[in-house]
């Protein structure tokens, strides 16, 4: 009996010691790793239709990481020099606003004092530098780093392969591997897969197709800096309770003040079916799902966005999401608890 206990004990120190040594070893490319089983994740009815017709998981899953690579890198070239451009046009130009005047006009009573208004004027020329140099660092360590990103990328595509053909393995071993009785197992994969569905396909999927409806509005209309705009437009998009009209209303504002009538119209339009846009893709993309609570999904996007950078708007939700999950099967109730929901067509 104590020659039993001292083997378990062994063999919890020896699995400890090597699952952080696994860890530190696979830290540098985690983020890449994660990428890759998260294209997995969403390509994956993609691959189901293409091996129907094929019949070969390699040639298969092959099909769809070259798509997936032409669609990530002809836009990369065509996009990283215009967005550098208008970034530096930015940067440049951020240094010359006149934040003080248009405040005075607003508000002229809190700026008597030219004190305050030099203080004040001195913050948000800080606070605008900050953030147009911390654009340009960005874009200057993507270039600087090529050699890296090309070596995280053959990661998230190495990944990528091996998850999109083997997908069912996986689950199968780890479903294996739980310490949870069959009925238990079930009830965490369904919440797992339908709250997954949820954020990924329900929150970022979506948002990012609102995004660039709202980008191909500035783009047509000859919009100044559409490049960076349709990328706030786009992580606003993802963002609930926020949306792409953050972007486009001082869009279409700024334009009727210029005088460009038919610009402004055109981006409104695009504008209405970018925030409208929602309610008709996504019964069609989650037919039915399992729905975490939106303030969930956006603290976890929040803190995920501080602690994981921009990956963290997916990881942080699912992170809460996955918590909420063993709570609900700690709780062991038949219905779903307040910050869990089925959502039903």
């Amino acid at each position: 009996m104590a020659e039993d206990y001292l083997k378990k004990i062994i063999i919890i120190v020896m699995l400890t010691i090597l699952l952080l040594l696994t860890f530190f070893l696979l830290k540098p490319i985690l983020l890449s790793i994660i990428i890759g089983i998260i294209l997995a994740y969403i390509f994956t009815p993609v691959y189901k239709k293409i091996i129907k017709f094929i019949k070969s998981p390699n040639i298969s899953a092959l099909i769809i990481c070259i798509s997936l690579l032409i669609l990530i890198i002809i836009p990369s070239w065509f996009l990283i020099p215009v967005v550098v451009e208008q970034s530096i046009k930015i940067y440049f130009a951020s240094q010359q606003i006149d934040f003080i005047t248009p405040l005075k006009t607003m508000f002229p009573s809190f700026f008597t004092s030219q004190e305050f208004t030099n203080q004040v004027s001195n913050t948000l020329h800080t606070f605008v530098t900050k953030i147009t140099s911390s654009l340009m660092n960005s874009l200057s360590n993507v270039l600087l780093n090529f050699t890296t990103l090309a070596l995280q990328l053959l990661v998230v595509v190495f990944t990528f392969f091996f998850v999109l053909r083997d997908g069912e393995q996986i689950v199968e071993y780890i479903q294996t591997s739980l310490p949870f009785p069959k009925d238990v197992q079930k009830k965490f994969f369904d919440y797992t897969k339908g709250i997954t569905s949820s954020v990924i396909y329900g929150q970022i999927i979506i948002g990012i197709l609102q995004g660039i409806i709202v980008g191909i509005g500035l783009f047509i209309f000859n919009v100044p800096n559409a490049a960076i705009l349709t990328f706030l437009a786009v992580v606003l998009s993802i963002f609930p309770m926020l949306g792409p009209f953050i972007v486009w209303v001082p869009v279409v504002t700024y334009l009727l003040i210029a005088g460009n009538i038919t610009p402004a119209w055109g981006v409104a339009i695009f504008g209405i079916i970018s925030s409208t846009i929602d309610n008709f893709i996504r019964p069609i993309i989650i037919a039915k799902a399992t729905k975490i609570h939106s303030a969930i999904i956006f603290l976890g996007m929040v803190g995920g966005l501080f602690f994981f950078g921009v990956l963290g708007l997916i990881l942080g939700p699912l992170i809460l999401a996955y918590l909420l999950i063993v709570l609900e099967i700690y709780r062991n109730k038949k219905e779903p608890g307040f910050f869990i929901q089925e959502e039903k067509k």
